[in-house]
């Protein structure tokens, strides 16, 4: 794991240093457009609606529309002139019972790692937490902009979650529910419902058989030889592979600046697939091109599936499910 943030737990006179992880990853399988036809990329171009003209990313400014479509124009100076805030500390608040924290306030969670001189002071806070039954709610500044989080202990090691404000939670505002009241016998059948599918959670019963059947039809398709071969496309067996193929770009593109060509000995397997992928030998082009480095992401998209098996759930189950082995006990 790395560490995305450091700062440090603040509470009273005591301050712990932490580094900060995320605690939670997509597991989702992702996509790419492209046409059918050939596995091509579909690129976008950032078009003006006005003009039709392309736009550099150095003329583009956030813009807020108003109810009668106006837009209003923000820029740098302007968003400069905002609160903002860029502190290292988790400030606590104060400290809430558990159950006054409505979950659906919950957003992001991340874990608190002690530095080495922070580690008698957070076992202390994390001992008080655990006793106390308590959250500590803190403010924290993340990415510029002040946030309220709780922190909490899940086995043995203080997470964070950051939480959204207030106003942001919606009320079920609809009129579909109905709030006629039940019939004893109906009330009493619910409960017996309840009581017969009572359980304890855990989470380890539960799996993405969605996923898995996902990842095991993108393998088979794979090893059925089913892939499109495209100019963008190159094998690779590791970031060695890429890096060379970087750096053959670099010099390619330092030479294209000062007018010279490429010796004809030097375009070796790497400096030519490298090459497929620029339709333009202008320098930017150049360097914009060995940044998406295509190869690592379709090295990556090779592994996902092998994760698990094809065998180890069929492609019809449905999702979510409990596994066959829990169901049997």
């Amino acid at each position: 794991m790395r560490a995305i943030w450091k700062g440090a737990v603040s509470f009273g006179l005591v301050s712990v240093p932490v580094k900060l992880y995320s605690a939670t990853e997509s597991k989702d399988v992702t996509f790419r457009q492209v046409h059918a036809k050939d596995g091509g990329r579909i690129k976008y171009q950032r078009v003006c609606s006005l003009d039709g003209e392309e736009v550099e990313y150095a003329d583009i400014a956030k813009g807020y529309q108003t109810e009668d479509g106006e837009m209003v124009i923000l820029t740098d100076e302007d968003m400069a002139d905002l609160p903002a805030t860029s502190s290292r500390e988790i400030s606590v608040e104060k400290f809430v019972p558990s159950e006054q924290i409505d979950p659906m306030l919950f957003e992001k969670s991340y874990y608190l790692e002690p530095e080495k001189t922070g580690a008698k002071p957070y076992a202390l806070l994390r001992e008080a937490l655990e006793a106390a039954d308590r959250m500590a709610l803190v403010t924290v500044s993340l990415r510029n902009r002040m946030s309220l989080a709780v922190l909490r202990v899940r086995d043995d090691v203080i997470v964070m979650q950051t939480m959204m404000w207030p106003d942001e939670i919606r009320r079920a505002d609809f009129g579909s529910v109905d709030t006629s009241e039940a019939k004893p016998a109906e009330v009493k059948m619910a409960k017996m419902l309840v009581e017969t599918l009572a359980g304890d959670f855990d989470a380890d019963d539960y799996e993405d058989d969605y996923r898995e059947a996902l990842e095991a039809l993108v393998k088979a398709k794979i090893e059925g030889g089913e892939v499109k071969r495209t100019p963008e496309t190159r094998k690779s067996s590791g970031e060695v592979v890429d890096l060379l193929a970087a750096l053959q770009r670099s010099v390619d593109a330092a030479r294209t600046s000062r007018g010279e060509k490429a010796p004809a000995d030097d375009t070796d397997d790497a400096a030519t697939d490298t090459d497929e992928d620029a339709d333009d030998t202008s320098t930017g082009a150049t360097r914009k091109t060995a940044a998406k480095k295509p190869a690592a992401k379709k090295t990556a998209a090779k592994k996902a599936p092998a994760r698990k098996t094809a065998a180890k759930k069929p492609a019809a189950k449905k999702a979510p499910a409990k596994k066959q082995a829990k169901k049997a006990s």
